[in-house]
């Protein structure tokens, strides 16, 4: 994937459009989200994207209810891997059984989640196929049922990301968003494609409009925004509060920041050099084996994806890819990288 480069500068008009977004009590600002990634967004992807700017919320890998459920409570059971210098952080559940699933969120309430948010996007089978994430689009009254437990259990925001519905022909997030609002849910995030596209073919923003014109509460559009012009579009085409990114920031933390600047000044900050790529790169890694819960080895291989998106290779060339998707250890990774970083040193702490 290559890292994002913004476009020309944008009009002024878009330049006023970029204001804070509120859920429930909580000031997002600015009003740019990174999404829920499964395998991505670890506290170490998410500390990077925030530390590089421009990145108003940040929110977990999703998590099985139904896993914490049998795991009775244990945090080594799943990906509790967040502090207290995250706010706001959105902690995304999946599953279909109420009862489990607003005992989850009473759990990663009191261990600090800032909002709550429910998965009704995630269309892989593993997880639609049992009821639970983008599988709730075609059950509506489990759906409904989920989210008003959720919503009785915990004191904080409920949120909802969902997908414009299982398919192009039944498009449940229009009906869905309005329930989910009656229900008490603060905020609605549509990613603009149905479960059946996955990541195929292009969002349709045109249902992240009729859901912003059908509810009250803010709505967060998602999908195919890379750059500032694409931002602005968004919010300019469906009124939407509030952008969420996720693909364009995988090796590329600096799309929030780039983003909020064009939009504030009208000019593209320049694409960062590969020195600078591996630098962030390296320290992605360090920080990944400093923060994970599942010991050196595991997170190595997790980061054998994360780290192959840098695009650190020459155009037409797969070296360094091949060898950071083959690395088994920190050290071997370090080795990769750091001849790549230029001069200045780079730790865990740094930034």
């Amino acid at each position: 994937m290559e890292t994002a480069i913004l476009s020309s500068p944008i009009t002024p008009p878009a330049v006023l459009n970029l204001a804070p977004l509120v859920i429930g009590d909580i000031v997002i600002d600015p009003p740019l989200a990174l999404a829920p990634m499964a395998g991505h967004t670890n506290a170490a992807f998410r500390r990077l994207c925030r530390e590089a700017g421009g990145c108003g919320l940040v929110c977990t890998e999703l998590i099985s209810s139904q896993a914490m459920h049998y795991a009775k409570g244990s945090r080594k059971s799943e990906r509790f891997d967040w502090g207290t210098d995250e706010h706001p952080l959105a902690v995304q559940l999946f599953g279909s059984d109420p009862a489990q699933m607003a005992d989850a969120a009473r759990l990663v309430a009191d261990h600090g989640a800032t909002l709550i948010d429910i998965n009704m996007g995630c269309w892989v089978p593993k997880v639609a196929k049992k009821g639970g994430g983008a599988g709730l689009l075609r059950d509506l009254c489990t759906a409904q049922a989920v989210v008003e437990a959720i919503v009785r259990a915990v004191a904080i925001p409920v949120t909802v990301k969902v997908r414009s519905g299982w398919t192009a022909d039944d498009l449940t997030a229009i009906p869905f968003a309005r329930a989910a609002e009656q229900a008490g849910v603060c905020a609605i995030t549509i990613h603009a494609r149905t479960a059946q596209q996955g990541f195929s073919g292009q969002a349709d923003w045109g249902v992240i409009r009729q859901v912003k014109e059908l509810v009250s509460i803010p709505v967060v559009g998602n999908g195919d925004v890379q750059t500032a012009a694409d931002a602005a579009r968004m919010l300019d085409e469906t009124g939407c509060d509030g952008v969420m990114i996720g693909r364009a920031a995988l090796g590329n933390p600096w799309v929030f920041s780039q983003i909020v600047h064009e939009l504030a000044t009208g000019e593209a900050l320049p694409r960062p050099g590969r020195a600078e790529r591996a630098r962030m790169a390296l320290r992605h890694a360090r920080l990944a084996v400093e923060t994970g819960w599942q010991g050196e080895h595991m997170a190595v291989l997790e980061l054998r994806g994360q780290l192959a998106v840098y695009r650190l290779d020459a155009t037409g060339e797969g070296t360094i890819r091949n060898r950071l998707v083959r690395a088994g250890s920190l050290a071997e990774v370090e080795s990769i990288l750091l001849p790549l970083c230029g001069d200045e040193p780079v730790t865990a702490g740094d930034g």
